[in-house]
């Protein structure tokens, strides 16, 4: 019976939460919408770390457009005894995946002996990235590898590519990679027994290059380069660490040359970035992220890469290895902020759908997109996003179909480590409720085939056929309820740096810990309001999806 009085006091609680989000001035009439789930069979797969977060080299007087956003947020300053940091990272079980470079790692030397200095970057306008050679010392290497253990953080590290290259007349930087620095952190890791998942090699070099660029055929000669070093170093090791390339922004020729020529089975993980909004300083950055075409601006380089990936048969698998959306550092109060949710979630979602494995967020704190305040690390709006995807959102893909406005943005995946499925519906409009019925594709395809009815499409999205009534896979039973996570600015203000989650404003505690993500229950019979500007996440843990089986 208390059970009984428990259930339905969320439930009513539920219902009273929605009223008010309903209820809000300035909403529109609710639309309906349908999003029609394919549960027989994932379309693609991420990794059990799909969410991952940067750490960047940059020093305090790193400025971009007269503003210095990096503080000692960089690898060298970062403060490894805070303790809102340390249970940020640890909130993530699996564990959070850190990729540890950057711009600056290609001018980065490794700890030498004693009786050698080992400088920190200085500022240098004359120099590429601005600023000269840094050096990271064996001792914070250790407090680095003694943080990540205490944390629970797998890490990837990004290796400087640069070291013995000489300029070539057509501007590029040639003749083989110099490993030698590069081995002695690797040997010095391994005999430390500090945890590496991987090791990177280079950091925008790839292309056009940003700063400096390396040919493709030379890339792939010192990518086995390090794939051999790697296999020495841990050979009496039964798993050995990842070797990613090249780290850089996408270009068909050069990214194909790369893999074919480093064969089918060297290269564990191709690593591409993106920035596709542009500069820090662009004014109408709000404008791009709320404009679905902007956003479906990525699918081309997703479907690219995910295509050559299969059509050269290797084993390789594609990773964005790091994705700020503004380069320079972001904007404050756009990326640091509710708003930026709707890219970097969408970006999520679009991401897994085309078979990445990872998605590497720039930053985990630096900038004015790190997922965490530079100064007092308190979590970002996208930090929870984050946390949110990585409880929720399992590792297969399942394809949706929405019927509605191209203003609602909408993903499924199984759930996480539960039973059914979990949608992730994002609103880009500002006056509109959308109310979304949740069905099953297949199921309800083929009632509509067998009625002559016809599903029209086009591109990425595509209209679904709804047939009133039809009982599906996605029907729920009697009593059955869906556990619902709505997302919304504070004030309902979009540059607000403080997110609420079903009405409550969330925030760590004196202690430093990350507050509990608590669902409404709503009754799976109702349909899912998306209310203006929200983002909603609701697990139905009654949808049957044999894509989905809990045991598998």
């Amino acid at each position: 019976m208390a059970a009984a009085g428990t259930q339905l006091g969320r439930l009513l609680g539920g219902l009273w939460f929605l009223a008010a989000l309903l209820g809000r001035p300035g909403a529109t009439a609710a639309a309906p919408a349908v999003a029609a789930v394919d549960g027989r069979r994932a379309v693609a797969a991420t990794g059990e770390d799909f969410v991952c977060a940067t750490l960047d080299w940059w020093p305090p007087d790193k400025c971009d457009y007269g503003t210095c956003a990096w503080g000692r947020a960089g690898l060298l300053n970062l403060d490894l005894s805070n303790k809102v940091l340390l249970n940020a990272v640890r909130a993530f079980s699996p564990p959070l995946l850190l990729r540890l470079g950057g711009s600056l790692q290609d001018k980065v030397v490794y700890g030498y002996g004693a009786g050698r200095p080992c400088a920190p970057f200085v500022r240098n306008a004359s120099e590429m990235h601005g600023f000269s050679q840094g050096c990271l010392p064996l001792r914070r290497w250790d407090d680095l590898n003694a943080f990540f253990r205490r944390s629970g953080a797998k890490v990837v590290f990004g290796l400087n590519a640069l070291n013995g290259r000489v300029p070539l007349p057509d501007g590029s930087m040639g003749g083989p990679w110099d490993y030698t620095n590069a081995a002695s952190l690797i040997r010095y890791t391994a005999n430390k027994g500090y945890r590496i998942h991987g090791w990177e090699l280079g950091n925008e070099l790839s292309g056009t290059g940003v700063g400096a660029r390396v040919g493709a055929d030379q890339y792939a000669a010192d990518v086995i380069a390090l794939k051999a070093l790697v296999d020495d170093v841990y050979r009496s090791e039964p798993s050995k660490p990842l070797v990613l390339a090249p780290g850089g922004f996408f270009d068909q020729a050069w990214f194909t040359e790369l893999v074919v020529k480093t064969g089918p089975d060297l290269l564990s993980v191709v690593t591409h970035h993106v920035y596709n909004l542009g500069p820090g300083r662009d004014t109408h950055l709000i404008d791009k992220i709320l404009d679905p075409s902007t956003l479906d601006g990525m699918v081309s380089t997703f479907s690219d890469l995910q295509r050559l990936l299969k059509s050269t048969g290797t084993s390789a698998v594609a990773w964005v290895g790091e994705a700020g959306g503004a380069y320079n550092s972001g904007r404050h109060l756009v990326t640091d902020a509710f708003v930026f949710s709707f890219w970097f979630l969408d970006q999520l979602g679009m991401a897994a759908r085309f078979d990445t494995k990872s998605y590497c967020r720039q930053s985990l704190v630096g900038g004015n997109y790190g997922l965490l305040n530079t100064t007092t690390f308190q979590p970002n709006p996208d930090y929870y996003s984050a946390l949110l995807w990585h409880r929720l959102m399992g590792t297969e893909v399942l394809a949706v179909t929405f019927s509605g406005t191209n203003k609602i943005r909408a993903y499924a995946h199984c759930a996480r480590d539960s039973p059914g499925i979990t949608l992730l519906l994002i609103n880009l409009s500002g006056n509109a409720t959308a109310r979304v019925s949740v069905t099953a594709q297949g199921a309800a395809a083929a009632h509509a085939h067998r009625h002559g009815a016809r599903k029209h499409g086009g591109g990425r999205k595509f209209r679904h056929v709804h047939v009133p009534g039809f009982a599906g896979a996605g029907e729920a039973a009697a009593g059955a309820v869906r556990h619902e996570y709505h997302l919304t600015p504070k004030d309902g203000d979009l540059t607000s740096q403080v997110v609420m989650l079903n009405g409550r404003a969330l925030a760590t505690d004196a202690a430093g810990n990350i507050p509990a993500l608590e669902a409404v229950e709503v009754d799976a019979a109702r349909p899912i309001a998306v209310t203006p500007y929200s983002i909603v996440f609701a697990r139905v843990p009654h949808f049957s999806a044999p894509a989905c089986r809990v045991d598998r």
